[in-house]
């Protein structure tokens, strides 16, 4: 199964991303990670898109295409893969369908995860991340439950920049819904209820 996941930035996707790969072993294509990783490497095109990242704006797309290019030609993803904050804008969704193509692949599905905003700005500026192992957590992580390591809060999940970040959502990436939906593959689930009982509708969407 190929599939995008589709929703604003704390909408939950990277949480039902992992259940996904963990069940049905395809895999998790997130920019974020991607990018990340790029930016704690000190590569030129970690160091380009820093400063987009840290001011809540979207990376530019000859940044963003090439890294999921490559992502997309892994062993791992050849069994199929999840797409998380990608494609961000109608372009580079028209971008990947011309890659997949040229691979003989598709996307089978777009889940789009529905949240309230407040909703998510509450979820987020309460988040915290184990600068030891990464874990993520909440604001009453006084610890890393997982190696004990210290909990500290991202420069970008501050109140502002996360509205910020929605304001570019809804500018640039909510036409997204529209673009899958015109292709018949939209399918949307309401992200504001408990991680399982999302999951579950996740998988009926699915229908695995």
């Amino acid at each position: 199964m190929n599939i995008v996941l589709l929703g604003a930035p704390g909408a939950g996707k990277g949480t039902q991303a992992d259940r996904l790969v963990a069940e049905f072993g395809i895999a998790h294509i997130s920019t974020g990670d991607i990018l990340r990783a790029a930016v704690k490497a000190g590569t030129p095109l970690g160091l380009e898109a820093r400063k987009y990242m840290d001011a809540g704006e979207l990376v530019p797309d000859s940044v963003v295409i090439g890294l999921v290019k490559d992502r997309l030609g892994a062993t791992d993803a050849q069994r199929g893969f999840i797409l998380d904050g990608f494609p961000r804008t109608s372009v580079q969704a028209v971008a990947l369908d011309s890659a997949l193509s040229d691979m003989g692949k598709s996307i089978d599905v777009a889940i789009a995860i529905d949240v309230d905003p407040d909703a998510i700005v509450k979820r987020i500026t309460s988040r915290r991340m184990c600068r030891a192992c990464g874990y993520i957590g909440t604001i009453e992580d006084s610890r890393c439950p997982k190696c004990g390591g210290e909990m500290y809060q991202r420069d970008d999940d501050n109140e502002a920049t996360v509205r910020n970040r929605l304001d570019v959502y809804a500018r640039s990436t909510a036409p997204l819904v529209d673009y899958y939906l015109g292709k018949g593959l939209l399918e949307t689930i309401d992200g504001d209820r408990p991680v399982d009982v999302v999951y579950a509708d996740v998988k009926a969407k699915l229908k695995v």
